[in-house]
């Protein structure tokens, strides 16, 4: 394949001397993001959120001679998340805690670097962002304390810096509320109500569209030593949190121009007794209905956290995005009905965030089964008509597959990952759950080859017990009825990377298992191939055809963030970012790989 020159590279005097800057990230470019070979310039690749990319040099015959061609260190060991994005030889990533840095592309110098001051010390939501957003000369990230940030491109320095939920301190530093008794032992149990932000926001038509995220309550206990995975999510009956949204932003000003709230009133919907896809839900539907004038309000509190960003059909200017569990997670006394619009994917409006769509994968949702992975745009032929779909990987363990015009079900996959009591109710001696609160696939965005038909698919398996206790009174402190996912100690944990025929309405074609449940993402390649990574510290390729891993390197740290690949002067590079992920006790680090052929 010919490599696209791009665009030129400008220079700019800074102060440690010549630095190349990419030129404007105009919405034409954006647009046309598809057919840039060299860049990446979104978070995924392109409106459709494919993350294909074009480039063949490292292909099936050259993947052997791959090798690290520079690192970075950030300088923050902690759960790093980041898709760094690629325009005109330039890198622009976010770091942990929400800094973000400018380097260039081919030596890994940096150009500058923006630190992130928290206006609040007290975090809902941990260290984790998964990237950043381009378009209008600036760079945006929506940060851990729930501010969206606009720096200038060139320089690093900050051009606006807004709240996205009102009063950051009132909306972060809320109450902790922490379960006693069995649940807890010795261990520290961490979360609150209020906001954060994860996801990368993405630039569009003018706009720029950041969601929240903390709002579907739930805490977390640590793990009962160093090093080992989470030890449970728990759950507490209550009136807790907040209704999460998707909202979009002037990209010039960062004034508002729409907002769509992901839990709104009338969320008790159909009260329905199956999924869509018709599988039985264990509800009491009669009690539900006899409770819902009580918790008439119940709304705003609903949660429906934001954990990835969206994508655009720009034909039809919809915006697609998945919504997180509803509020309070795993724990359903005050919360009757549906709880529209949690645990669904949605397609709104672009101009005005209007829904015109949503399907809602759990109604009810007591089992943390966040839509949290990116929806992909891509055309599908079902029964010989070709149909524009929209593809998303579940926390349940299956694809889904919709017409993207009005959200019918067209098919899901077979399941990727093993299922057991998947919408089993919790016990006081506990129920084992696969995939559980972990997924199936979690925010790990997925890559789809639309020319060969195949969605590449990073997930885990990860059984958790869901436990329901409740624990007693204590001198002035009333009672608490609490629910939890606990880890099971020696239990099964691993993953598995698949590729499903879109062709066939998801069969799987292959699968490999692997040693670590994966967290972090895929890319998939014209030269055939599809990279992910495993918190061991591996970045390997595997043959799109066969599954066969071809090529693999230990980068140090636990590789939990999604590769892209780019071009600078002609030559194919991959890239990752290599720094773990404290929640499923993969080693921390803080550097980005870039990889390529030898010279």
């Amino acid at each position: 394949m010919m490599l696209k020159a791009g665009t030129a590279v400008a220079l700019v005097l800074s102060l440690s001397g010549l630095a190349a800057y990419a030129e404007p990230i105009t919405a034409d470019r954006l647009k046309a993001a598809a057919t840039d070979t060299a860049n990446w310039l979104t978070h995924g690749r392109d409106y459709s959120n494919q993350r294909f990319s074009p480039l063949d040099q490292v292909n099936t015959g050259t993947i052997k001679t791959l090798v690290p061609k520079w690192i970075y260190q950030t300088g923050v060991a902690a759960t790093f998340q980041t898709t760094p994005l690629v325009a005109d030889g330039i890198m622009y990533l976010s770091a942990p805690f929400s800094h973000v840095i400018a380097l260039d592309a081919k030596s890994g110098r940096e150009l500058w670097r923006y630190e992130h001051k928290k206006k609040q010390e007290k975090l809902c939501c941990g260290p984790s962002n998964r990237g950043v957003a381009l378009g209008e000369g600036l760079v945006y990230v929506a940060t851990v304390d729930a501010r969206l940030v606009a720096l200038d491109a060139k320089s690093g320095k900050v051009a606006w810096d807004l709240a996205l939920a009102g009063d950051t301190a009132q909306a972060v530093a809320t109450e902790d509320k922490r379960a006693r008794g069995e649940h807890l032992g010795d261990r520290d149990i961490t979360g609150s109500t209020g906001v954060g932000a994860s996801a990368a926001p993405l630039v569009y038509d003018g706009m720029v569209i950041a969601g929240i995220t903390g709002v579907g309550y739930g805490l977390h206990l640590d793990g009962a030593r160093p090093g080992v995975p989470l030890g449970a999510v728990i759950g507490v009956a209550g009136r807790y949190g907040r209704p999460g949204f998707m909202a979009a932003y002037d990209a010039k000003t960062g004034k508002q121009v729409w907002q769509f709230d992901t839990t709104q009133q009338g969320w008790e919907g159909e009260f329905r007794q199956t999924t869509p896809d018709g599988v039985p839900l264990p509800r009491d539907i009669a009690a539900e209905k006899a409770a819902a004038p009580k918790f008439a309000d119940a709304w705003k509190f609903g949660g429906g956290s934001i954990w990835h960003s969206p994508a655009v059909d720009t034909e039809r200017g919809l915006i697609y995005f998945g919504i997180g569990n509803p509020s309070p997670q795993s724990i359903d006394d005050t919360r009757p009905g549906d709880n529209l619009y949690a645990s669904s994917l949605v397609a709104v409006e672009a101009k005005t965030g209007k829904l015109v769509w949503h399907y809602q994968q759990i109604p009810h949702d007591l089992w943390g089964y966040d839509v949290a992975s990116p929806p992909v745009l891509f055309d599908v032929t079902v029964d010989g008509k070709s149909i524009p779909a929209v593809g998303q990987a579940g926390k349940l363990g299956w694809y889904y597959v919709h017409d993207r015009r009005d959200g019918t079900l067209l098919f899901k996959s077979d399941a990727f990952v093993p299922q057991s009591n998947l919408f089993a109710k919790p016990s006081p001696e506990g129920v084992t759950i696969a995939p559980g609160a972990g997924g199936g696939t979690n925010w790990s965005p997925t890559s789809v080859d639309e020319a060969g038909g195949l969605a590449f698919v990073a997930a885990l398996h990860l059984p958790m017990r869901y436990v329901i206790r409740e624990i007693p009174a204590d001198g002035d402190k009333p009672a608490i009825k609490t629910s939890a996912f606990e880890t099971i100690e020696g239990g099964e944990k691993w993953g598995t990377l698949t590729a499903i025929d879109l062709k066939a309405k998801g069969k799987i074609l292959w699968q490999q298992k692997t040693d670590d449940p994966l967290i972090g993402g895929v890319l998939a390649t014209a030269g055939g191939l599809v990279f992910t990574g495993e918190g061991k510290g591996d970045l390997s390729a595997f043959d799109a055809k066969s599954g066969e891993k071809l090529w693999s390197f230990n980068c140090g740290a636990g590789v939990n963030a999604p590769p892209i690949s780019f071009a600078v002067e002609g030559k194919q590079y991959v890239a990752v970012a290599a720094g773990g992920n404290q929640l499923f006790g993969y080693r921390q680090g803080g550097a980005v790989v870039v990889f390529g052929l030898p010279d």
